[in-house]
């Protein structure tokens, strides 16, 4: 019987619809009490061809009802389902996803080994019980061979990284993505495959994997893919990289970038501080032995983003880091986690970790890298027991001590203050010299030194102006541009004068 939901359902058509669900809520499957209220709404909307007939219409509990709004029952319940897989953590891929799907029994089993063949110009896949395969290309560039074919989720892994072997994921999951692609991919096709590679007996996919984790919400268990059988591993992380980093419409997850060039980075420099050529190691004259490195094929631009995130991975990776519990893995800020890597890097790191290759022989005590990633640590560790400890997003702004905490760590605030307490510490520390200055933690910093460092970091965040009645004009100002907000902040009286006072 065809219904509309625009006029109110009859009882026996209520009757029927309880008959053939239960009295459970269709979002979560819970049980709705006799004396709660029941709604009833479609399944799978119109507007996505969903039938206007009542095995298209669901019971739903009040409160689900209402915090669905315009969306259909199917693309509420997996939202919900979605936000429970994200819970997990923020720093999820695809095989995260297979996991909890697997653990829930919506999958069986996935990431089996296979072997892969060649065989008349075809790539033969077997498993042991089912055989799939695809004709093989070459690449014009590179010489790799690969091929594409329609694979089940059964033989598919996330390329990340484990103990047997190198990772090239460079992305973790994000949510809004996932379901914006699920709701897309109800009425869309997709258009590019999703990339893999064949390694140690399995199928990795290491782009595409947003794509895969949205159809997997839809219900689809088989994936049109572009597999290479034996790729030269390293070109193919830079070219990944490049592909996420540089020609990405979606912005890159800044955090997982650090990890994989500081990673693949820190490698190479461990190799050239073995090299025993009789040269003096330094950070510049390893700089140097990448323009020479065969095969080296990344331009001096990149080269010297990988040196940056080498650094940024030596501070933020660190067990003793307080601070890092608080970093987002992503690009953006969450409730959680209010900081991200960019605006650590234009503010805290940009204001006292020295970015550019040292040239200080590595051999003597004149190379302080190690003592600079300490000190900064020590600082982020400062900047936790003193405020950033405190950070409860359930208190919300109207709490005064969140409030103050939101306005010292909004992005342009930090990049603000950072400077002006880089003045104020070169001040106190008495480094002066611009060569100097431009690496103030690069040396030795006494515990006596650290102490002064932390009393200036206290005035800092007990300065008057964060504690601001909700809504005044510092909240208006903190929006503003980073020169406008340092201005503003030295006017009310933050300067080196109140901060050394």
């Amino acid at each position: 019987m065809a219904i509309t939901l625009k006029r109110q359902l009859d009882d026996s058509e209520k009757q029927k619809i309880l008959e053939q669900h239960g009295r459970v809520c269709f979002a979560t499957g819970h049980p709705i009490g006799d004396d709660e209220a029941l709604h009833f709404d479609h399944i799978r909307a119109f507007a996505h061809d969903g039938a206007s007939e009542l095995d298209n219409i669901a019971p739903m509990c009040e409160v689900h009802n209402k915090q669905k709004g315009t969306l259909p029952l199917e693309d509420f319940r997996v939202s919900l389902r979605l936000k429970q897989f994200f819970s997990e953590g923020d720093g999820l891929t695809l095989k995260h996803l297979l996991t909890h799907l697997q653990k829930n029994k919506d999958l069986k089993i996935f990431g089996q080994q296979v072997v892969v063949h060649q065989a008349d110009g075809e790539a033969l896949i077997e498993t042991g019980s089912e055989k799939f395969s695809g004709t093989v290309h070459k690449c014009p560039t590179t010489g790799w061979q690969y091929f594409y074919a329609t694979l089940p989720v059964e033989i598919l892994n996330s390329d990340d990284e484990d103990e047997e072997r190198i990772g090239l994921q460079p992305r973790y999951l994000i949510y809004d993505k996932v379901f914006d692609l699920y709701r897309h991919f109800q009425r869309h096709p997709v258009l590019q495959p999703s990339i893999g590679r064949v390694n140690k007996n399995r199928i990795v996919i290491f782009d595409g994997q947003h794509k895969m984790a949205a159809l997997l919400w839809t219900g689809r268990r088989n994936f049109e893919c572009k597999i290479y059988i034996d790729p030269d591993l390293r070109l193919l992380n830079d070219t990944n990289i490049a592909a996420h980093d540089n020609f990405s419409q979606t912005r890159f997850f800044a955090s997982v970038m650090i990890a994989r060039l500081g990673s693949e980075f820190g490698a190479d420099f461990e190799k050239y501080k073995n090299l025993e050529d009789g040269a003096v190691k330094s950070e510049a004259g390893f700089m140097k032995y990448l323009d020479r490195a065969e095969g080296q094929a990344l331009t001096r631009a990149d080269r010297n983003k990988r040196f940056r995130s080498y650094l940024y991975n030596s501070v933020l990776q660190s067990t003793d880091n307080k601070l890092s519990n608080y970093v987002s893995k992503g690009n953006r800020s969450t409730d959680e986690k209010p900081l991200t890597i960019d605006v650590l890097s234009k503010s805290i790191f940009s204001s006292f970790l020295f970015t550019q290759p040292a040239e200080d022989n590595m051999a003597t005590d004149a190379y302080k890298r190690d003592k600079e990633i300490e000190n900064v640590i020590s600082l982020m560790n400062m900047i936790h027991d003193l405020a950033l400890g405190f950070w409860n997003p359930k208190a919300g702004k109207n709490d005064e001590t969140q409030r103050k905490l939101l306005r010292l760590f909004g992005s342009k605030s930090m990049m603000s203050w950072s400077e002006l307490l880089k003045d104020a510490v070169c001040a106190r520390l008495e480094i002066f010299s611009e060569e100097d200055r431009v690496r103030p933690f690069y040396r030795d910093i006494s515990p006596v030194e650290h102490d002064k460092i932390k009393t200036i970091l206290a005035k800092l965040v007990n300065f008057k102006i964060w504690k601001s009645p909700a809504d005044s004009e510092v909240d208006r100002v903190l929006s503003d541009n980073k020169s406008a907000v340092k201005e503003w902040l030295k006017k009310q009286g933050l300067d080196i004068g109140y901060l050394l006072s």
